[in-house]
């Protein structure tokens, strides 16, 4: 049974990647509480200090329904900042409730209360966090230079006691300084349903199976001939799904290996020619639950037998199609102003996202980064794919990340986050100790559901070579 009148001092958010892996992260949280129950004094009782879910989950708890009720009652969350927390699903739906809660308190009472405490336990790179999370400062000047550089961890790995005293004496003064102000209650929320403001797209979540639709705009090797020195796209065929752009071709050709990196991801995929009736063809996809991604050979985009479906594309709105343009291994920096004239003319609206968070729109991609930008741009389109079907909105409106049942929360036009959204349904299985939380390994750092689709009568192809990755 749940205790409902429980307020503790602070909700510790942690990465189970950490914990599993580094005693340090008991050792702190039991430093902290330590020192948060020395200043508060022996009125305030140990069980008051803090909410971690390893210590205070019991048999029988409907662990997620806890948690939710933790980040709504106590009266800051310290995160602990790291890789690998902002690769787990739950760090990020843990953090974008809270912040959504200190959100909501400022709207209802004009009063901005620094509830949410990160602590930098190992270097991250700002530059690959979301907007909102670089909102917060995770360090300031009494916490000293060590810290702000190379994280917590590393304060105690290398025995700097006086320099990690002195960061766990500053987190306690600010988890006491904020639970004085008292930070509004959160109502009862479904946490299971908070589309958290990370992982990005660097770490993306994981998109239930589906399929995937492949259309493709290349040249001929008729064209190529006919073209001479012109054109740098790459190998060319008889057909569009014979270009390769990349040599040496470490796949036949690009379309093959684009099949191979979304069936490895678990889908499957159909591919066709990019035509008159692309854009209803795409509707179509997105009504039987399946997404899109043109693959587009920039020196085609401007011939008459691409352009107007190109076009076209581009003056509609088709929020679960992404586009890859290669650029030819021929021309590694990318520089040259062909064919990239060509691309801007019939992407006028969407060269403008190339660089967005979003991931949907991708151009100049080489090689080495071919499969892992497609991978990120399948699972995003799948996931606002799941959105759709579960009648929330694509946007991203509402600091929970809840579409229309955010305003239930008073959290009304919430940043327009370009994250992953996070599917309904229940997590693996519940959490004990050690938790079990999802998430997938992170990339070191440096510092500062779908339903399936039926045959529709495109060409299923698929890669002229046996995969065992």
């Amino acid at each position: 049974m749940i205790e409902r009148e429980q307020r503790p001092y602070f909700f510790f958010s942690y990465a189970r990647r950490d914990f599993m892996e580094d005693a340090f992260v008991d050792q702190f949280f039991n430093d902290l509480r330590d020192e948060l129950g020395r200043i508060l004094g022996p009125a305030v009782q140990a069980d008051e200090l803090a909410f971690r879910d390893t210590e205070q989950l019991r048999l029988g708890d409907e662990w997620a329904e806890k948690l939710a009720l933790m980040l709504g009652r106590s009266r800051t969350m310290v995160a602990l900042y790291s890789p690998a927390y902002f690769a787990s699903l739950y760090c990020g739906k843990e953090w974008t409730a809270f912040r959504g809660r200190v959100r909501r308190h400022h709207e209802d009472t004009g009063e901005l209360v620094s509830a949410l405490v990160p602590v930098l336990w190992e270097p991250v790179t700002p530059s690959e966090l979301a907007g909102e999370v670089t909102k917060i400062q995770w360090a300031q000047p009494d916490m000293g230079d060590a810290y702000a550089r190379h994280g917590l961890r590393a304060l105690l790995r290398t025995a700097q006691q006086d320099a990690y005293r002195q960061v766990v004496r500053v987190v306690a003064g600010r988890i006491r300084d904020a639970a004085v102000r008292r930070l509004g209650d959160l109502p009862e929320f479904d946490l299971d349903a908070v589309r958290g403001y990370f992982p990005g797209p660097d770490a993306p979540a994981s998109a239930e199976p589906g399929m995937v639709r492949l259309f493709i705009a290349a040249g001929r090797v008729s064209e190529a001939a006919a073209a001479g020195d012109a054109w740098t796209g790459g190998l060319y065929g008889a057909r569009p799904w014979h270009w390769a752009p990349y040599h040496p071709p470490v796949q036949p050709s690009l379309a093959s290996r684009a099949q191979r990196v979304i069936t490895n991801a678990g889908h499957t995929t159909t591919l066709e020619e990019i035509g008159p009736g692309l854009g209803e063809k795409l509707d179509q996809a997105r009504e039987d639950s399946q997404v899109s991604v043109l693959l587009v050979d920039p020196w085609v985009t401007d011939s008459e037998r691409y352009r107007a479906a190109l076009r076209e594309y581009d003056e509609q709105n088709h929020p679960v199609t992404g586009v890859v343009v290669p650029m030819g291994s021929r021309d590694p920096n990318g520089e040259r102003e062909m064919p990239w004239t060509g691309v801007r003319g019939v992407f006028r609206r969407n060269w403008l996202r190339r660089s967005d968070l979003e991931h949907l729109f991708r151009v100049k991609v080489n090689q080495e980064s071919f499969d892992r930008d497609l991978t990120i741009m399948v699972t995003v389109a799948q996931n606002k794919l799941m959105d759709d079907n579960l009648d929330w909105r694509d946007d991203g409106e509402g600091a929970f990340g809840l579409g229309s049942g955010g305003d239930a929360f008073g959290l009304d036009g919430g940043p327009d986050m370009p994250g992953l959204s996070i599917p309904a349904g229940p997590p693996p299985g519940p959490r004990q100790s050690p938790p079990t939380r999802r998430e997938p390994d992170p990339d070191p750092k440096e510092m500062p559901g779908q339903r399936r689709g039926g045959h529709d009568g495109s060409v299923p192809l698929r890669g002229d070579e046996d995969d065992d990755h």
